[in-house]
């Protein structure tokens, strides 16, 4: 399975943010192009460590069995317009694009030296590397989808 740890894998991610243009518009929710890169931005650096979120009480009960069926296989993902938490969610106007994609891509860049063997993730847990890997790879990919990317 694809993990954000693999060069290649960061490679290919950086390059379809590279495809992002003020005009890309949205196959399904509300944000724009721009709070969209933003939302990401905010994830990575959640999972880089400088923000902190407490956990779900929900994510508490069921966050286990969510993690194991979105990184069953290749191909499941999230649905669409699936719930985050309200730190994640980008609701004011943005309109520098370029400077989030290059914020973006450099938080991209930085897992090539993350080292945590473990992650506590605020819904699912106590993750693996290798689950952290597969999981952020995931999110991304389903933003890109979400703008053509």
């Amino acid at each position: 399975m694809k993990s954000i740890f693999e060069k290649n894998i960061r490679e290919a991610v950086i390059e379809r943010i590279n495809l992002l243009h003020e005009d890309s518009d949205a196959l399904w929710g509300k944000m724009t192009v721009t709070q969209m890169v933003r939302h990401c931005i905010l994830c990575e650096q959640y999972y880089q460590g400088s923000i902190k979120v407490k956990r779900s009480f929900l994510g508490r009960m069921f966050g286990q069995n969510a993690i194991k069926g979105i990184l069953k296989d290749e191909t499941t993902s999230f649905g669409k317009n699936a719930p985050t938490s309200a730190v994640f969610i980008v609701n004011e106007d943005i309109h520098d694009l370029e400077m989030e994609k290059r914020n973006w891509k450099l938080l991209i860049e930085k897992y090539e030296t993350f080292e945590k063997d473990t992650f506590v993730h605020w819904f699912f847990g106590r993750m693996s590397r290798a689950q952290l890997g597969q999981f952020i790879y995931k999110h991304c990919n389903h933003h890109l989808k979400q703008f053509g990317a």
